[in-house]
């Protein structure tokens, strides 16, 4: 059997996925297995060992124009999938594995060319009533199997780690130093906790558990991190935009703790086994915690409700009330009860 496992979409979205490739090998023991995502996202998976192959479909660039996308999907033909997993259901990636002629194409109905599905989910993740992991596993679920949810994956390899490492040192990081991550941004306004925040609490941690700050970020992100550094009074190792994501994994793996918002460093982190403090804003069910947080043991979600009976997210009315009233005291906390000890 050759079965194509499809996730196009962002960081976290993938690693959430990873228990659901598991699945699919364990289901599947003797596939062909490949997995096809974005060429933003394709370092979580290229060391997996449950898969046989990575296929790259660049939506940004490379493949932007429909005639790149048609040629991808006629190339994609030759590989003759029997199956086609849809994770995320878009009009392109629905279109693509209908011209790649796989027989049996299974994904959620999101109103998305759905027609071009042959077995559709209803699309119950707008509820958010369980976890991401869970709706990815549903997906190979509606084939009639048993499909277990375990740990997430992303393995690295040791080469990584030394890049991790270089990189720290060189940043003014001392040998065996204990360091909190913290990764200040986010895709959007509605999740990022205020700058000053970030630095109050950097500064408490540095100056009462005596734990070095590391900064990290993406690219588009940058400037966030820079705010931060700059109202901070204690000096930090500043990696924003500097990392790729293996070797932000590394540097997670050796971290004492990350505190982010609710972001695809979280995920990382529990890929890695790092505990996290996820801070979250949005009551809008599709965008909760309780879809969204962290993955595993040893983490905290720091969620307010204050009273919105409908959450409007991104075009929020109360100036993100929800997020904004989260306070550096209350985060504190949540690093007390998971560095328990760690406090001068």
């Amino acid at each position: 059997k050759r079965i194509l496992i499809i996730r196009t979409d962002r960081i976290g979205d993938l690693v959430l996925s990873t228990p659901m490739i598991t699945a699919t090998r364990t289901v599947f023991p003797d596939a062909y297995i490949a997995l096809m995502v974005s060429s933003q996202t394709r370092e979580i998976v290229s060391g997996n060992p449950y898969i046989n192959e990575v296929i790259v479909y660049d939506k940004i660039s490379k493949h932007r124009r429909f005639l790149k996308t048609f040629l991808f999907a006629n190339w994609l033909k030759g590989k003759r999938f029997d199956l086609a997993l849809v994770l995320h259901s878009t009009v392109r990636v629905n279109i693509i594995c209908y011209l790649a002629g796989i027989p049996q194409r299974v994904g959620y109905a999101r109103g998305k060319m759905d027609l071009l599905l042959t077995h559709k989910l209803e699309y119950t993740k707008r509820f958010g009533e369980k976890h991401e992991v869970e709706y990815s596993l549903d997906v190979l679920r509606s084939l009639g199997v048993k499909a277990e949810a375990s740990s997430l994956v992303m393995p690295l390899k040791e080469n990584v780690f030394k890049e991790a490492d270089s990189l720290l040192f060189e940043s003014g990081l001392k040998k065996d130093e204990r360091f909190v991550v913290i990764s200040p941004g986010a895709s959007c306004v509605s999740r990022i906790w205020p700058s000053a925040n970030f630095a109050r609490l950097a500064d408490i941690l540095k100056e009462r558990f005596g734990l070095s700050i590391v900064l990290v970020s993406g690219h588009d992100e940058v400037k966030i991190g820079e705010k931060v550094r700059g109202l901070m009074n204690s000096k930090p190792i500043f990696l924003c935009g500097r990392t790729s994501l293996s070797v932000l994994a590394a540097i997670l793996k050796r971290a004492s703790l990350l505190i982010s918002n609710d972001s695809g460093p979280v995920h990382i982190a529990c890929a890695v086994e790092t505990p996290v403090i996820s801070i979250f804003s949005r009551k809008e069910k599709g965008l909760s915690p309780m879809r969204w947080g962290p993955y595993g043991e040893r983490n905290a979600i720091v969620h307010k409700d204050v009273g919105c009976v409908k959450c409007l997210a991104h075009n929020c009315n109360k100036g993100f009330l929800c997020l904004y009233s989260i306070t550096v005291d209350e985060i504190l906390e949540k690093v007390k009860e998971l560095l328990k000890g760690a406090e001068k």
